[in-house]
Formats: structure tokens, C-alpha cells, sequence
């Protein structure tokens, strides 16, 4: 993927907010997140997985973007409109995985 390129713009925003959130949000003392990539050649899709161990588990269907005022708040609401879609997952051990993947390309 290109610098620059669609994709890999998208993909960046993705990790940067989901990795983001999973430093902030996501910490509990001595436990770290874990991020996947995984590309898809066929589709050209790439799936983006971070997870930590943190039970809280953001809702989907409830993101919005937040004060214009407010220092934070927009990370899921910026993976929303970039992804072709996103969720949460359970994981092995405590905590989930959060994820968010691109459009597969149609030829």
C-alpha cells in the first residue's frame, strides 16, 4: 500500500484511533493492547484488531460525534466513517477486541 493511497490512508486512521483509544481508555496496570493487521489479497480488504483487557466495551450503535468544544470523543466516530464496518468482540482472558475493517474491492 502507497503512502497516500486510499487504503492505506484508511487504514492508518483505523490503527491510530483504535490503538489510541486502547492506550487511554483500554489500560489496566501491567497489562498492555495487542494490535493485528491482517490483509486480505483477494479483497484487498484489511481487518484491523486491537485488544486489550479492559471490560468496558464501546456500543456501535450509539457512537456519535462529540462536543465541538470537547478536547476528545470523536476516535469511534472517525472509524465509523472511514470503515466499512467495525465492531467488538470477545477475546481469550479478560478484556476485548475492538475492530474495524476497509471496503473489499470490487473489480
Amino acid at each position: 500500500m502507497p503512502p497516500g493511497a486510499p487504503l492505506h490512508d484508511t487504514v492508518a486512521v483505523i490503527v491510530a484511533e483504535l490503538a489510541a483509544n486502547a492506550a487511554r481508555h483500554g489500560r489496566v496496570p501491567g497489562r498492555n493492547f495487542e494490535l493485528r493487521l491482517l490483509y486480505e489479497h483477494e479483497t484487498a480488504v484489511v481487518r484491523v484488531g486491537v485488544s486489550d483487557t479492559h471490560p468496558r466495551r464501546p456500543d456501535p450503535s450509539s457512537v456519535g460525534m462529540a462536543d465541538p468544544e470537547a478536547d476528545g470523543g470523536r476516535g469511534l466516530a472517525l472509524v465509523e466513517a472511514v470503515a466499512y464496518r467495525w465492531g467488538v468482540d470477545d477475546r481469550t482472558g479478560p478484556g476485548k477486541t475492538v475492530w474495524a475493517q476497509t471496503e473489499p474491492f470490487v473489480s
